[in-house]
């Protein structure tokens, strides 16, 4: 599984928890920047993951920022993207449970390490349940 990873200066520090994360088991990443604490947009961030994922060049994307809402709702511009921000573990198996999410996002200023890690194992390890949530899910593309 080839997995997307990017935030904004504010997830830098914690995309090293997530980054640590994937290798430890064993997935393959790239981290998509940006790479130090200077200002950035966390639109641009959050396109250039979207749309890896999305065209299928990655199976799944990791994105965080100061809150998670800022990447979630630009990631979410792009068709095809599902992305979920995951205030906690439970979070994160109802993002892949019912809404088939493919990419899960953090809020950095309000989340711990040990969350982020044990969301990020929740989500991983969980799979789309389908049924009436598959009709549910066909409803979230854009209808305009």
């Amino acid at each position: 599984m080839k997995i997307a990873v990017g935030s904004d200066h504010a997830g830098v520090e914690f995309k090293k928890t997530v980054t640590d994360w994937l290798e430890k088991n064993g997935y393959e990443f790239n981290d998509m920047g940006p790479y130090n604490e200077d200002s950035v947009d966390y639109p641009d961030y959050a396109r250039k993951v979207g749309k890896a994922v999305a065209e299928g060049e990655y199976d799944s994307g990791i994105l965080l920022c100061g809150t998670g809402i800022g990447v979630s709702i630009s990631a979410n511009k792009i068709k095809g993207i599902r992305a979920a921000v995951a205030c906690n573990p439970e979070f994160a198996i109802l993002a892949r449970q019912h809404n088939n999410a493919n990419i899960i996002c953090f809020a950095a200023r309000f989340t711990d390490k040990a969350t982020i890690e044990k969301s990020l194992h929740n989500w991983f390890t969980t799979e789309f349940e389908g049924g009436r949530h598959e009709r549910r899910v066909n409803k979230i593309e854009p209808c305009c």
